[in-house]
Parts: C-alpha cells; sequence; structure tokens
C-alpha cells in the first residue's frame, strides 16, 4: 500500500455455529467433509411449499454468548427477516436472516498489532441460515456441471459485521485470528477453516492520505481461508491505487477471487439493501430476548483471550511470545493456571518453558491436541516438584515426561521404579569421578597438556556413568579438583 493512499477494511465473518441441529429444523449438523450428500435434509430446510420454520434455542444462546463477549448491545427484540435472491444454493429461493432489527449491535474487539492495541468496532451481530454447496465439474471432454448438496442448508450462521477500522494487512491479521480464538473460547465453532466453518467477505477502499471521505468500497466474497484473503485484500488495495493514481475511478460492485490467476473479478454490481427486498419473515414471530437468557449466557463467556494475554503478561511476567502461544487456545491456558495451581513452588516461567517447550513436543509426536493431552496438571506437578527440589536433572525429567505420555504411569512411580533420583551424595558422586579419571589415564594426561577440550568428555562420561543422574554442579566441582 503506497504511503499516499490510506486503506478502509471491513470484514464480514460468518461462523456456522456448533448446535446439534439446524437453525430452523430438527436435521443433524453433519461434517460436510465426511457426510455423504444430501443426506441431512428434510422438506424444511430444502425449502419445500408449506414447511414451517422453528428457531433453534440452542443457536439463539450460542449468538448472545458471542454478542456478549464482544461487549455488544443486546436487542430485547430482534425481527428475522426474508432475504430475496435466487441462486441453486438457495433451496427456498431466499434466505432467513436478520436486517433492519438485529440480534445485537455496537460492539468491540481489542487485537494486538505490532504497533499495539487497536479497538476494531462491531457494527452488527446477527442470525440467520447457511445455504447449500455447490461443487463445479468440469469432466475431460470439456463438460461442465454443477452438484448441489444441501447438507449445509440451514446450519445455523452467525454473520458478525465490523466498522472499516483497519488500515492494514496486518490488523486484518490480527482481527481474524483473535475473533476465531474468541469462537473457540466460546465453545460455539471449531475455528476449522479448511472445512468451511468460517468464511470471509471484505469490504475494501482506498483514499488519499489526509482525506476523512472514505473511497468507493467493493465487496470481495466467499474468501475460506487466511490465506485467500489476505491474498484477496492485498491484490485489490494495489489495484484500487492504481487505478486512482492513473486517473481512473473505483467503480462500487461485487467481486470474486481468482484462485488460479490470484485476481478479483467482478461478479456483478454492488447490491444494495433493496435489490434483496427484505420484509419480515412472517413465518416466525420476533425474536424476545429475556434478561434471564442474557444473564444466563453471560454466565457461559468465559474470560476473553485478549485479556487473558494481557493477565498473563502482568500477572506472570511472562513475555509477549508465550503469553500469545499459552492464550491462543483455551484448552492451553487452562492447563496452564491449572498447573501453576497444583505446583508445590509455582513458578510461571518453569511452568510456560514446560508446556510450550516439552510438553508441546510430545503432544507433537504423538499427533495429539491440548484437549487430549494424556498428563494431567496435577502429574507435571509432581514431576517439576522434583526438578525445582533437584531431587532430577532436566535431562531425567524430559525422559520421564515421555515415559509418562505413553505408559499413563505417574511420575513418582517412574522415579521410584527405575531409580532415577539425583546423586547428590559428595562422597558417593567424588569417588565417581575418580573411577571415571582412574580408567583414562591418557585422557587425563592430554586434558594436563594443554587439551582442554577434553573437560566436556570427561564431564559426559561422569553422566554416563551415572546413567545421567549425577548432579551437574557436584560433577563439575569435582573434576576441576580432581583434574
Amino acid at each position: 500500500m503506497k504511503s499516499s493512499y490510506t486503506a478502509d477494511i471491513g470484514l464480514e465473518v460468518h461462523a456456522e455455529l456448533q448446535t446439534q441441529s439446524k437453525m430452523f429444523c430438527a436435521c443433524p449438523v453433519v461434517d460436510l467433509t465426511e457426510a455423504a450428500p444430501n443426506t441431512a435434509v428434510c422438506p424444511v430446510c430444502a425449502g419445500m411449499p408449506g414447511t414451517l420454520p422453528v428457531v433453534n434455542a440452542r443457536a439463539v444462546d450460542y449468538a448472545l454468548r458471542v454478542a456478549l463477549a464482544l461487549e455488544c448491545d443486546i436487542a430485547e427484540t430482534s425481527q428475522f427477516a426474508r432475504k430475496n435472491y435466487f441462486y441453486p444454493d438457495l433451496p427456498k429461493g431466499y434466505q432467513i436472516s436478520q436486517y433492519e432489527l438485529p440480534l445485537a449491535e455496537r460492539g468491540i474487539l481489542p487485537v494486538r498489532t505490532d504497533q499495539g492495541w487497536l479497538d476494531i468496532r462491531i457494527r452488527r451481530v446477527h442470525l440467520e441460515e447457511d445455504t447449500g454447496k455447490l461443487t463445479h465439474v468440469q469432466e475431460r471432454n470439456g463438460e461442465t456441471y454443477s452438484l448441489i448438496d444441501l447438507n449445509r442448508a440451514g446450519i445455523p450462521l452467525l454473520e458478525i459485521v465490523s466498522e472499516p477500522d483497519m488500515h492494514t494487512i496486518e490488523q486484518v491479521r490480527a482481527y481474524t485470528h483473535g475473533l476465531r480464538s474468541l469462537l473457540r473460547y466460546l465453545n460455539v465453532n471449531s475455528g476449522d477453516l479448511e472445512k468451511g466453518v468460517i468464511r470471509f467477505e471484505a469490504n475494501v477502499s482506498v483514499r488519499p492520505k489526509g482525506c476523512e471521505k472514505l473511497g468507493t468500497r467493493v465487496e470481495i466474497k466467499n474468501l475460506n481461508s487466511f490465506r485467500t484473503m489476505t491474498a484477496a485484500i492485498t491484490y485489490e488495495l494495489e489495484r484500487q491505487t492504481a487505478l486512482l493514481e492513473s486517473g481512473g475511478t473505483v467503480a462500487q460492485e461485487t467481486l470474486g477471487w481468482d484462485e488460479t490467476e490470484e485476481v478479483t473479478l467482478s461478479q456483478r454490481s454492488k447490491e444494495e439493501a433493496h435489490d434483496y427486498r427484505y420484509f419480515p419473515e412472517p413465518d416466525l414471530p420476533p425474536l424476545v430476548i429475556s434478561k434471564e437468557q442474557i444473564e444466563s449466557a453471560r454466565a457461559q463467556v468465559p474470560e476473553r483471550p485478549d485479556r487473558r494475554y494481557r493477565r498473563f503478561v502482568t500477572d506472570f511476567g511472562l513475555d509477549a511470545y508465550q503469553a500469545e502461544l499459552l492464550t491462543k487456545e483455551k484448552a492451553v491456558a487452562d492447563y496452564f493456571e491449572a498447573l501453576l495451581t497444583e505446583m508445590d513452588q509455582p513458578d510461571p516461567q518453569i511452568a510456560a518453558n514446560w508446556i510450550l517447550g516439552e510438553l508441546f513436543g510430545v503432544m507433537h509426536t504423538h499427533e495429539d491436541m491440548m484437549h487430549k493431552v494424556k498428563i494431567s496438571p496435577t502429574d507435571l506437578a509432581v514431576l517439576l516438584t522434583f526438578v525445582q527440589q533437584e531431587r532430577i536433572n532436566s535431562a531425567t525429567a524430559k525422559s520421564i515426561l515421555a515415559t509418562m505420555y505413553e505408559t499413563g504411569s505417574k511420575p513418582q512411580d517412574i522415579i521410584r521404579d527405575k531409580g532415577l533420583e539425583k546423586i547428590s551424595d559428595r562422597e558417593k558422586l567424588k569417588g565417581i569421578v575418580r573411577d571415571v579419571l582412574a580408567a583414562h589415564p591418557q585422557e587425563v594426561k592430554a586434558y594436563r597438556e594443554g587439551k582442554s577440550t577434553l573437560y566436556q568428555w570427561f564431564f559426559g562420561q561422569v553422566m554416563r556413568a551415572t546413567n545421567g543422574r549425577a548432579d551437574p554442579a557436584l560433577v563439575g566441582e569435582f573434576l576441576k579438583e580432581e583434574l
């Protein structure tokens, strides 16, 4: 983005809600990557005449949790509306959404960037139903056709619309990653972009630097990954800037993203609200939210990731990198705090290092996520207590951790059964050092004649003779004495 222009970027994020059934019928919500096409469909979500929708109460509760976490104003009465347009993936010929009276408005999401914290304003949060999914097929003989899968049609969808408060790609990344993390914290969306459960649409415009009036915006539809989203927005900002600099004008339109050519393509002139002929859904009454519903949903809202990040830095003294990794996933942050609670001598640095280093390492080896971790915070705390009390060294502790993960054994049992406690008896250890040196007279002679690199070799021989159990500090002390 050239310095003579300012970018203004707003995002519409569509997040599927992890309910068991669809938004307006009892059909199950299935994994679209696994379920056979058109197996989770009924007359309601297929748009058959004479069917009536019924609102999914769990979807409303999940939407309230998101809106409250974003500090939105909740509407006591909101209204479902028909958004009319014709497309093969929309079986009814209209989508049940919310327009004039959305569920929530005027929220905020703070995000962390290289320039500091930035507050992204949330314009509105509203409920709607998802569409079906089209698969376009091109045969080898050149014949093309499309297949429709209605398993996705009617899945509860939450649309979160931001104000155009982002001005750089870094800010876009920070906002989308932060919002994804929040949805996962709330346990309302899995965050699996590869499964299409979160999709982005970007509103992009540029204006001369110093000009207060926003430029003509375009909307880029159906961006299904972080990489695609950032590539499309980057391209569009460069295209608009070049167009304005050459004396041209930006047309208000809806664009698509061509993955192969990596360019935006015009789909149609930009629709206005009247093009959709919104009107209140006649088959659904207004959605009335009671104070009890709001408070019940509020009780299910955990500490927001950005607040937890700040607390980990302020209260625990963690650096930005540690705090970011620990708070990105709720399960990891929960594990960290549980580990501190269980430790005899709570030490945030030790806890963070062991989770981010050794525990993540064995989890990666076994291809496990934190919610499937096989070592409890209590057992890891016991292991770390042995380290803190210098009853075992770090190398031994790492080996014990791997055994714990593979066998499910308690650390104290492994240490007892294998005799792994650190050797700290001064006389015993001094004797082992003398035995090692006595067994290698030629190496001792070479060391005393100036080959100082042999010191590390002697150190390794002592550690090998004790199966890694020797106190390293005492080994160093006695080696220097004897040599």
